[in-house]
C-alpha cells in the first residue's frame, strides 16, 4: 500500500478534506482512521434519511455515549443543510471531531450555507506524487496517463485508457447532471475538449464561447464549475511589474495530467520527448508537483505567471514570505538562454527574487544569474521554505 503525503491523524479539530472523486479520500480515511460512525451521502438511503432528517445525526453521536467520537461524512456538498446540524453538535460537545468529504465546493459556496464557523479547518488530498510513488513512479506515464490511483496502478494499458474515459464520462453524469449544475450537457462536453486543448494557455473566453456556440458569460461560468469541482485551477498573472504591460487573462490547469488526454481523446497516443507538446505536458506535471507540495507542507505561497504584451513569459512565480521565485519550466536536460527571455525581463524589475529553469538536468548549474535545477531537486529546495 503507497504511503500518502497528508497524515489525517495530525488533525485535531474537525475538518473539510476536499479533493477530485477517486484520489483516495475514502480509502485513507478507512485505512488510517477508525471512525466512530461513517456515513456516505452518495448511497441513496443515507442521502435521503438525512437530508429528510437532520437531527438523526445527533441521536446517532448521543447513543455512542463515549468520550472522544470521530464521525466521517462522505460527500457533504449533497447535503448541505446538515452542516446546521454538525455545527450544533460542536457547539454541544467537545469531543466530537468531524471529518467531511467533498468532491465539489460548489454547493458548499452558495449564500447561506453553513461553513461551520470556523470550527472546521480545510485540506486538500490529490493525485499520487512523485514522492508517494516511489519507485513505481515513471515521468512518461504520469505525463500520460496522470496520477489519480485507480487509473495508474492499472498494469493493463488498455484498462488504462478505458478507466480514463470512464472517469470523464462518470464526471459528466454524476457530478454535471445528476447534480443539477447545469442543463446543457452537449455544450459542456464540447467545452471540456476545448478546455483540455486550452490546458496551460492563457484564456481567451471569447474564442472558446464562438466554438462551443454560447456566450462568453456561459464559457466563465463553465470554468466556475470545472473550478468548484476541483477539476483544475486558475493561474493568474502576476500584478507586481513596475514597467511593462501585462496580459490580464488567467491560465487554467486541469488538477491531473491524465484527465487532459482523455478529454483530447488522447489517451493512446505516445508523445515524443523534445516535441512542444511533450514540452507541455512536463510543464503542466511539473507545475502540479509544486501545487501539491506546497499545500502538504502547509508553505503560505502565492502562485502567478508572468507574461508581458511583447511576449516575454515566465512559467511560475512563488511568492513566499521573504522571497520571489521565477521559475521557467523546460522539458530539455539542457536548456538554451535564448529560451529564457522571459526570466531574464524577470528579473531585472525583481532584484530580490531568484531566476529558476527547472528542467531535466543532472547536475545543476548556474548561468548569468540563472540557476538551472533538476526538477527533483527543486522540488527538495521547496520543502525548506516551511517555517513551522
Amino acid at each position: 500500500m503507497l504511503k500518502r503525503t497528508l497524515d489525517l491523524a495530525k488533525f485535531k479539530s474537525s475538518l473539510f478534506l476536499f479533493g477530485p472523486r477517486q484520489v483516495g479520500k475514502t480509502f485513507l480515511i478507512k485505512s488510517t482512521l477508525r471512525p466512530d460512525i461513517y456515513i456516505d451521502l452518495l448511497k441513496q438511503s443515507e442521502f435521503v434519511r438525512f437530508s429528510l432528517n437532520p437531527e438523526l445525526l445527533s441521536a446517532e453521536i448521543k447513543r455512542l455515549n463515549k468520550g472522544n467520537a470521530l464521525v466521517v461524512i462522505d460527500e457533504i456538498q449533497r447535503a448541505p443543510s446538515l452542516l446546521n446540524e454538525i455545527h450544533s453538535i460542536l457547539n454541544d460537545f467537545d469531543n466530537i471531531q468531524f471529518i467531511l468529504t467533498g468532491s465539489s465546493a460548489r454547493k458548499l459556496r452558495q449564500k447561506g450555507v453553513n461553513l461551520l464557523g470556523g470550527r472546521a479547518v480545510t485540506t486538500h488530498l490529490y493525485p499520487l506524487t512523485y514522492e508517494e510513488l516511489g519507485e513505481l513512479f515513471s515521468l512518461d506515464e504520469i505525463i500520460k496517463f496522470g496520477s489519480i490511483p485507480k487509473i495508474f496502478l492499472e498494469k493493463e494499458i488498455d484498462n488504462k485508457i478505458r478507466l480514463m474515459k470512464s472517469y470523464v464520462e462518470t464526471y459528466l453524469t454524476e457530478e454535471i447532471q445528476q447534480e443539477a449544475l447545469l442543463r446543457n450537457i452537449p455544450a459542456f462536453a464540447k467545452f471540456l475538449e476545448l478546455a483540455a486543448y486550452e490546458n496551460g494557455t492563457i484564456l481567451n473566453f471569447q474564442n472558446i464561447a464562438r466554438e462551443t456556440a454560447v456566450s462568453s458569460k456561459t464559457i466563465k461560468e463553465y470554468f466556475q464549475i470545472l473550478e468548484d469541482t476541483l477539476l483544475g485551477f486558475y493561474l493568474y498573472p502576476y500584478a507586481r511589474s513596475h514597467r511593462k504591460k501585462l496580459v490580464l487573462h488567467p491560465k487554467f490547469y486541469f488538477f491531473d495530467c491524465g484527465i487532459v488526454s482523455a478529454l483530447k481523446g488522447e489517451a493512446s497516443k505516445t508523445f515524443i520527448s523534445g516535441t512542444k507538446e511533450y514540452g507541455r505536458m512536463f510543464e503542466h506535471f511539473v507545475l502540479l508537483e509544486i501545487k501539491r507540495l506546497l499545500d502538504y507542507s502547509e508553505i503560505e505561497a502565492k502562485l502567478s505567471f508572468f507574461r508581458t504584451a511583447d511576449g516575454a513569459e515566465v512559467d511560475l512565480i512563488i511568492e513566499l514570505s521573504d522571497k520571489i521565485l521565477a521559475v521557467e519550466i523546460k522539458s530539455s536536460s539542457n536548456p538554451s538562454l535564448s529560451d529564457l527571455r522571459g526570466l531574464r525581463s524577470f528579473i531585472k524589475d525583481h532584484k530580490y527574487s531568484r531566476a529558476i529553469c527547472v528542467c531535466q538536468t543532472p547536475r545543476g548549474f548556474i548561468k548569468e544569474g540563472i540557476e538551472f535545477v533538476s526538477w527533483q531537486e527543486f522540488l527538495e529546495q521547496l520543502k525548506k521554505y516551511k517555517t513551522h
